[in-house]
This record gives structure tokens, sequence and C-alpha cells, in this order.
């Protein structure tokens, strides 16, 4: 398979997801710019007002498959710390469209920020932070971190033990049609066995029917779009990796977090470390915030 083929416009969404095959090592040229809990997010309106002027506000951006309640259990610890803590929602639509909206809702928060992306949200926040100069750092949980032209697909693609990256994407997505969708264009939902065996494996039976059930669609278009110029040129970024992670192989985040010269910090846990491990994700939040 050609690098070139993979990415020409004749391609759909959806015929490209089928050509990423697993272990597929993938380089991108073009240079265009453009997960889930149990209950609801915990956030106040009084965050988008001015901090106290002693902790930054932390914006929590969570990644596909998930919503804001994903961050439950770090907004509890981050608000028991005294920070002004919002989890706003992520269209979950496609790189650039995400990161306007993301970009415009950061423009209302007066005074300095850290900005924290789960999975896919990675790839929100570091294009939705480029020249804002309120951020003033990063912080990517089990995440991507793109280069400029890198898209999430390619990423999870260029390491082996990625459950979501297989020849068929019918075998562990359902697909759904949604209204105006390009042709080709899917919203992509995680089968329950994949829930299971490769999203949220450390957690109980419980709470992974209950992800299952109330999960976001991530658009299919989304996983193939390149990123942007990325903001961690100039913003300083953390990262926490889970060894278990089987949606972006932990060596894949290695790779990517080497380029963007991130400060990173291992744990054994699933893709879900903001669900299983709340208290490690909000002492790296923590740390990025008296670090920037």
């Amino acid at each position: 398979m050609s690098h070139r083929s993979l990415y020409r416009r004749t391609r759909t969404p959806l015929a490209a997801l089928a050509t990423m095959s697993v272990g597929a090592a993938l380089l991108v040229t073009a240079v265009d710019p453009a997960s889930a809990s149990t209950s609801p997010a915990s956030s106040d309106a009084s965050s988008h007002r001015p901090a106290t002027g002693r902790k930054p506000t932390v914006v929590l951006v969570h990644g596909a498959w998930a919503d804001a309640s994903s961050w439950n259990g770090v907004i509890t610890r981050l608000k028991d710390e005294g920070y002004p803590v919002v989890a706003p929602p992520n269209p979950l639509r496609g790189v650039r469209a995400d990161a306007a909206y993301l970009a415009d809702y950061l423009k209302t928060i007066k005074g300095p920020i850290v900005l924290a992306g789960h999975s896919y949200g990675g790839m929100v926040i570091t294009n939705a932070a480029r020249g804002n100069t309120h951020v003033k750092a990063l912080v990517y949980i089990d995440a991507f971190i793109p280069a400029q032209g890198q898209s999430a697909g390619e990423i999870a693609a260029s390491q082996p033990g990625s459950g979501v990256i297989v020849d068929d994407p019918t075998t562990v997505f359902d697909l759904v049609p949604f209204p105006g969708a390009p042709t080709g264009d899917a919203d992509l939902y995680l089968k329950p066995r994949v829930v299971r065996s490769s999203f949220a494996q450390d957690l109980s039976v419980a709470q992974q029917n209950l992800i299952t059930a109330a999960q976001r669609p991530l658009a299919a278009s989304a996983v193939t779009e390149p990123s942007g110029e990325p903001a961690w040129k100039t913003i300083p970024s953390w990262a926490l990796i889970g060894r278990q992670d089987d949606i972006i192989p932990a060596a894949a985040q290695e790779a990517t977090a080497k380029v963007a010269h991130t400060t990173v910090k291992e744990i054994n846990s699933s893709h879900l470390s903001l669900v299983s491990h709340p208290g490690a994700v909000a002492d790296l939040v923590n740390t990025a915030a008296h670090a920037g």
C-alpha cells in the first residue's frame, strides 16, 4: 500500500479506515491544517470568570466514545485543590471543526489556562491552543500528540497493538449514518466487545456496560483528517501514557511525545486512565500547572 494512495481525495473516510492495517508505519505528506464514565460532569458556570489569581483554569477535553463526564473523578480532585475547572463538550466532527469550537471557547476564559485532552481530545487541543497566549501548559492523557500533517489513524497504526486499527472497520465499529454526512462518512460506535477488550478493560463490567450504552460517536472522517501546526511547538507539554492502552499503543504515544519534547509519565492502565486512575491524572495536571 502506498502512503499516497491512502490520502487520495477520491478515497472515502471509510475506505481509508479499511486500508489502515495493524502495524502499518505510515508517514504523512499533507500539511494543510485543519472516554467514558458513568455520571454527569461536575463543573460550574463561575469557571468562566477570572480565577482568583493563584491557580489557572483547567480545561478538560474528552475524546471519542465519551463525554465530559469521563473527567468526573479528575474534576473532583482538581476542584478540591482549588482549581477552577471546566469540561466543555467536544463535538467529535473533525479536527478543524472541533479545534475551532474549542478555540472560541478558550477565548471566553480570562487568565492562565492549563489545557488537557484525552485520546482524540489530544488532536483537538494541539490545534485549538495555537496562538492563545493564555494557555500555559498542554496535558495529554492517553492521547494523540500529532505533528503537523499527522492524523489520529496514522498515529494509532504506527505501532502494533491497537484494537481499532484493523483491515475491516465493521468488525470493531457500528457504522451509523448522520444528516449531511459526506459520501462515505459515518458515525463510529465501538462494538461492546471492543469496549470490554480494548477501550476499558481495567474497569468493572458495570462501568463497561454504561460506557457502551452512553458513548458519543466520532465521525469516521475525523480519524483520517490531518492535524495543523501544533501548539506544542510554543507551549510546554506533559503526557500520561497507559502501558495497557489498546487504542493508541504506548509505543506510538511515546514516539509522538519524543517529537513534541513532551514530559512523559507512564501508568499501568488502559486507555481510560482518567476513569480508572483519576488521582494520577489530577497529579499530572497539577504538575503542569505549577511548571507552566
